[in-house]
């Protein structure tokens, strides 16, 4: 198994109950996951805690054999090798789209940035976008950077809040049928949330759907 979650928990400090009760999700390398829930269903507090940006309560997750929590360990979030594409993609508004790739790449000389920036800007077609900045691409268009921008640096898992939110209704349907190309070109381990059916049916193998916290169905083949 790539991907294990065990019994993750997590309470707000205003809150009298869990937000996230006894969350488990395992995983295989490559898998496209759902997490499917109404607003305040705990799905985006879930991505959360996955990426660092909250502390459980309880439980544990390790990516393909490293523990990044448990009750004794809590690996910080820029050391856990986790991609996130935010709801309002938080792309950088005074840098370029290049400028935008790039900044998530360390490690790298300056030759295999640029060759990594235009593996990006290829995965997502937007070649001819490098030196463009945000405010002058569509909602579709800076999607995809921030989707390149958290791929780029080949993270173990990519975790993507309401990739669709922002979208016209006549755009998510292209934009489902693009994210899904981009995901399995990469063989990227994903997990997305969202509140769409159809989001899921398009694009998930696995589907989660939670309800007040609590998970109410899973499985690959849940009729949703």
């Amino acid at each position: 198994m790539f991907a294990e979650i065990r019994g993750l928990s997590f309470r707000y400090k205003n809150s009298s109950v869990d937000n996230v009760k006894d969350f488990n999700l395992e995983m295989n390398q490559g898998e496209v996951t759902c997490i499917l829930g109404e607003s305040g269903s705990g799905k985006s507090t879930v991505l959360r805690l996955l990426a660092g940006l909250e502390f459980p309560l309880n439980g544990q997750m390790q990516i393909n054999g490293k523990i990044l929590f448990n009750e004794h360990e809590f690996v910080f979030p820029e050391k856990r090798g986790i991609g996130m594409v935010f709801q309002d993609y938080a792309l950088f508004p005074h840098m370029t789209v290049e400028e935008n790739i790039r900044f998530g790449l360390t490690n790298l000389s300056k030759q295999e940035k640029t060759e990594r920036i235009r593996e990006m800007l290829e995965l997502v077609h937007l070649e001819d976008y490098a030196k463009r900045y945000p405010y002058e691409l569509s909602g579709g268009q800076q999607q995809r950077v921030a989707i390149a921008r958290a791929v780029a640096p080949k993270p173990s898992i990519l975790l993507l809040d309401e990739p669709f939110s922002n979208l016209d209704a006549h755009l998510r349907q292209s934009i489902r049928e693009e994210l899904n190309g981009i995901l399995k070109d990469t063989g990227m381990t994903s997990i997305f949330v969202t509140h769409d059916r159809e989001d899921a049916k398009s694009i998930a193998d696995q589907v989660v759907i939670l309800d007040k916290g609590e998970t109410i169905g899973k499985g690959k083949a849940i009729i949703i």
